[in-house]
């Protein structure tokens, strides 16, 4: 199998970010690690919404090529020294295999991470070929029905000069295949529709996880945190957020119970 490891070295790992509005206090710190094809300022809407509700955001333009080490030092530095808890990893697709080696590897000295969002995650078996890239990137239309049903999002990668079309059917490096299962709170949300990853293989890895949360978007595609449904999708993050804030266990702050009036 192809590693793109093998590629160039990588470009920086600059971030993007998005603060609370003035007077609000921030509730806690996010990080998002992009996918295949993808830059940090692809995830500029869901920066915003989630500022809105109090999270400082800040989106790395992390590439599968960045090794664990990388990822660590770019979050370290997105954070900086006083970084408000807790402080979670947001991967998409590749970002989320890297998320969870990136929270295996982490020493609190260094970073501290309370929790990971597993958004899509990339497949771990069937990855792509060498020619994926070549084939992907001829038709368009059939990567954006993969990624997205939202028409918004649609236009904004179409639009995006930076977006790398055709990365998405690619292989994934091979060191993100093998397992990395941290015991930290985890929330993966994964599309029932993703053309890519079956959603069995996302459920397995939740089960396998020691501490997971395992959210299914109905009729999703691959990019979760984009896709038709994704104030759904980030009312349901900002839940699980609150109670991660609450307590490490993620005991239910409300519960919502069913009338029998009949």
């Amino acid at each position: 199998m192809t590693d793109l490891a093998t590629t160039p070295t990588p470009r920086t790992a600059t971030a993007h970010s998005w603060q609370p509005p003035a007077g609000i206090a921030p509730r806690g710190t996010l990080v998002v690690l992009p996918g295949r094809g993808e830059h940090g300022l692809v995830y500029e809407r869901f920066g915003r919404r989630l500022s809105f509700d109090g999270y400082v955001v800040h989106a790395l333009d992390t590439t599968p090529e960045h090794h664990t080490d990388d990822i660590l030092t770019a979050t370290t530095q997105a954070v900086g020294p006083d970084a408000v808890a807790p402080v979670v990893l947001v991967g998409s697709d590749t970002g989320a295999l890297q998320a969870l080696h990136a929270a295996t590897a982490a020493e609190p000295a260094r970073l501290t991470l309370h929790g990971l969002v597993l958004a899509g995650t990339a497949p771990t078996t069937g990855t792509g070929s060498a020619d994926a890239d070549t084939d992907a990137a001829s038709d368009w239309d059939a990567e954006l029905n993969a990624r997205t049903a939202c028409p918004t999002h649609r236009q904004k990668l179409t639009g995006d000069p930076d977006f790398a079309r055709g990365r998405l059917t690619g292989p994934v490096p091979h060191r993100l295949l093998t397992d990395a299962l941290p015991d930290v709170p985890t929330l993966v949300l994964h599309g029932a529709a993703d053309p890519l990853t079956p959603l069995e293989q996302a459920r397995t890895l939740a089960h396998r996880l020691p501490s997971a949360t395992f959210g299914v978007l109905h009729e999703g595609l691959h990019d979760v945190l984009n896709d038709a449904s994704h104030r759904t999708t980030a009312a349901t993050l900002v839940q699980w957020l609150e109670r991660l804030r609450a307590d490490a266990e993620l005991r239910p702050i409300l519960t919502i119970e069913p009338l029998n009036k009949r």
